[in-house]
């Protein structure tokens, strides 16, 4: 099967590899708290540091998904309230699981074309201002450049970026960011389980001035377990393994970047000129890494079916576009040859089609 969803997508092939040589090192049985999985981490959070760009000063942290990370940014950066600004079904999900955990939360929507206007963001001293960069749900992406906009435009709060699906597939600005998590079954190629949580200085600084240690995943108490390279409860040893092998292998970030962005391009090249209709039109606030195709609901129901029966997994349409819209990820783990196979069942299919 060739799979384009947008997470869990494709794994790297070499994963297979890298699954039995864990298993055979002995590093799956070993502590957490043991000199073997301190090196891991080590060796791990450096490699991360070095192909993603991230300066030598942030802190790296393991959790077990994105979203729990919403939950320790609502716990324990945001007690005078944070300011969710989002367009899609993740941006408005991360604002409502918030609000349960903090009533003082603000949200404001922008549209599916519009790219935010920073003169029309609220003057609200919120402690975090929570941008979802990539919306996996509809195909849309918020760019380096107004994310330095709203960071320069709110100089007192925490920048918190949303990247699940864009972490190890395009380039982050990150001085500009102070907050970013990702899962890693997406940009990353590997199997859901593990989630990445990057902090800036001025985070580091602000969590603890804020020092709130009322849930086992505070990040006070994240962050003092990581100063020993180790995590405060037992991780995704596996998961932490494989991101090592995977990243040892990987171009550096602004590579990776550079064909994720020409593959984006070509994507929606070809998908225009063969009479596809695309989600958002603005090409400028169009997802580099998630693609999203739009039709009526029998349509696109018929295109999943005929690309599954030829063997091709395509993403389902996700919140109010779930049954009119079919996703396409475009991860650095996918290779040019499956893109060509898919671009081809397209082309073909569309020609069949009696109103194409």
């Amino acid at each position: 099967m060739l799979y384009f969803y947008p997470g869990p997508s494709k794994l790297y092939p070499a994963v297979r590899q890298y699954l039995s040589e864990a298993y055979d090192s002995g590093i799956l049985s070993v502590n957490h708290r043991s000199p073997e999985f301190v090196n891991l981490s080590k060796s791990t959070i450096s490699l991360l540091k070095e192909k993603l760009h991230i300066p030598q000063a942030y802190t790296v942290l393991f959790v077990s998904s994105a979203t729990e990370s919403w939950e320790i940014i609502a716990q324990s950066f945001s007690p005078q309230g944070s300011l969710h600004i989002f367009n899609g079904a993740f941006g408005q999900k991360w604002y409502e699981y918030t609000l349960k955990i903090n009533e003082k939360a603000k949200s404001f929507l922008f549209g599916l074309d519009e790219e935010i206007n920073i003169n029309l963001l609220p003057a609200f001293e919120a402690n975090t201002i929570c941008l979802t960069q990539n919306e996996t749900s509809n195909g849309t992406q918020v760019s380096n450049e107004t994310i330095t906009q709203i960071s320069k435009n709110y100089p007192n709060s925490l920048i918190a970026v949303d990247a699940t699906s864009s972490m190890g597939g395009i380039e982050l600005d990150w001085q500009w960011i102070d907050l970013a998590f990702a899962s890693v079954q997406k940009c990353f190629g590997l199997p859901a389980g593990l989630g990445i949580m990057i902090c800036s200085p001025k985070a580091v600084e602000k969590g603890l001035e804020i020092n709130e240690r009322r849930h086992y995943n505070s990040f006070a108490f994240l962050y003092e377990n990581m100063q020993n390279w180790q995590t405060n409860y037992t991780p995704n040893v596996l998961n932490i393994y494989l991101l090592n092998r995977v990243l040892s292998d990987a171009l550096p970030i602004h590579l990776i970047s550079k064909q994720t962005k020409e593959r984006a391009s070509n994507w929606y090249t070809f998908l225009e000129k063969s009479y596809f209709s695309l989600l958002v039109k603005n090409s400028h606030t169009r997802s580099d890494t998630v693609i999203a195709v739009q039709g009526e609901e029998d349509f696109i129901k018929k295109i999943k079916e005929n690309a599954k029966n030829q063997g091709i997994i395509l993403g389902n349409g996700y919140g109010k576009w779930k049954s009119t819209t079919f996703r396409i990820a475009n991860f650095p783990a996918i290779g040019q040859e499956e893109i060509n196979h898919l671009q081809t069942f397209l082309a073909e299919f569309i020609a069949q089609e009696p109103n194409s």
